[in-house]
């Protein structure tokens, strides 16, 4: 297993917990789902095969999809056997959006994506031991049918009517762009997805976003009326935050857990940003605190919220699962020596760089004086106001006050940056040309 903050000796499931169904209820992982009586027996009893598909929209899982990893990890805890799904065809079509076609993407950029995603699934699960997980790849079973194959051995079991009422299929029935063939197509791939994976696999469970539910159903309909059992999914909510507003964008963007999409600086800030009315639910739902722990943190959001013990522990947590804990510490230090509690000196030269990108910041010669570097990071608004701020002693270049106005800025931190700070929390960076 490649990511060592999810080692096998990490608890079946919270020992407050009978059931791992339980335990996925309490966390608020289970928005809707097939019979819930049954589900639970299933989950109480003898290691079951269950799966997750993701498909290759993107070159990166985002914060939504983090959702799923961790309900894959958590149920391989209790025992039971994971099967990751990278959609090699799906990733072709794409699920129907609410408003509009998706942009079809090439053969050639969606095997490449496929690659990427299915290096990020596998640092959730593990290869090892009695309940070891699997990779598929959907177009390993899709690639060899014909459509004449396709039409007489699956699409014969799907009724129009019934896949009109979905409501990823009616939402853009009822829009100006319509649905084209291909999307309305999508919902018959996934429910052959988890019939063949029942039959390969004899698995008997799904999970997935609870905006996937039509799709999801779309599988557990087929199974029963081709093989005569019945199988079951779990649909996740859609994560929110308390104000209504989308969770998972940070100013507009997705929150990606590729490094190179969202650096771990940013993503650790954003975690820590968490508001005291959401930080608990965060805490169910994406780390493996158990519920005594949870419980200690949300009494001090009520008691000390001022201290933000819970989102730092949240962002901690986070952060060491996509990024590791050497990462996630190297950040902490980044953060804390930026704010002036750390020596910036020792920083990482990377991590160093990935956050003052984060920052105001500019780009310029070696030797450029500090004066026209507070204009250019938008620090002041002019050279009077920068030498008037230097003159009164509010500003700092790599920690040290700037006490003279024709001070230049060398890039003398690791990387070959700077850090100028106006007052005690407004901070720029520079990036020295080479």
């Amino acid at each position: 297993m490649s990511n060592s903050t999810l080692t096998a000796a990490a608890p079946a499931i919270d020992p407050t917990f009978e059931n791992v169904w339980d335990e996925i209820v309490w966390r608020g992982l289970v928005h809707v789902s097939t019979d819930q009586d049954a589900l639970r027996a299933l989950l109480a009893g003898p290691p079951v095969t269950y799966y997750c598909g993701f498909d290759p929209t993107a070159p990166s899982l985002h914060l939504g999809h983090l959702v799923q990893l961790l309900t894959l990890r958590r149920l391989q805890l209790a025992g039971h056997k994971p099967l990751g799904l990278v959609g090699g065809s799906t990733g072709l079509i794409g699920d129907p959006r609410p408003t509009a076609e998706r942009t079809l993407n090439t053969r050639e950029t969606v095997a490449e994506w496929v690659d990427r995603l299915r290096g990020q699934i596998e640092k959730y699960l593990s290869f090892e031991g009695d309940n070891a997980a699997r990779m598929v790849n959907n177009l390993d079973w899709t690639a060899p049918l014909s459509a004449i194959d396709f039409l007489r051995e699956i699409g014969k079991h799907y009724r129009v009517g019934t896949m009109l009422k979905k409501d990823a299929v009616a939402a853009r029935l009822n829009s100006d762009a319509g649905i084209s063939y291909t999307e309305f197509s999508y919902q018959i791939l996934q429910g052959l997805d988890f019939l063949e994976l029942y039959r390969q696999y004899d698995c008997v469970l799904q999970t997935g976003g609870s905006d996937q539910w039509g799709n999801l159903t779309s599988g557990t309909d087929l199974i029963h009326r081709v093989e005569g059992t019945s199988v079951h999914a779990i649909g996740t909510p859609l994560i929110t935050n308390s104000d209504g507003t989308k969770f998972g964008k940070s100013e507009g963007n997705a929150i990606w857990i590729d490094a190179e999409l969202t650096s771990p600086y940013a993503f650790y800030q954003f975690w820590l940003g968490q508001a005291d009315a959401d930080v608990v639910e965060r805490l169910k739902v994406f780390t493996f605190l158990t519920r005594a722990e949870i419980d200690e943190y949300a009494a001090l959001v009520e008691a000390e919220p001022f201290r933000r013990a819970a989102q730092k522990r949240l962002a901690f947590e986070v952060c060491a699962l996509v990024h590791g804990v050497e990462a996630t510490q190297a950040v902490i230090a980044a953060s804390e020596a930026l704010f002036g509690q750390g020596d910036l000196t020792t920083l990482d030269a990377e991590t160093l760089r990935t956050a003052l990108e984060e920052l105001p910041h500019a780009t310029a010669a070696s030797g450029i004086p500090v004066v026209e570097a507070l204009v250019e990071t938008g620090l002041v608004s002019s050279l009077s106001e920068a030498r008037r701020a230097i003159a009164q002693g509010g500003v700092s270049l790599d920690g040290a006050k700037v006490e003279d106005e024709s001070a230049t800025v060398t890039g003398s931190l690791p990387g070959g940056v700077s850090v100028l700070r106006r007052g005690k929390k407004t901070l720029a960076g520079i990036f020295i040309q080479a």
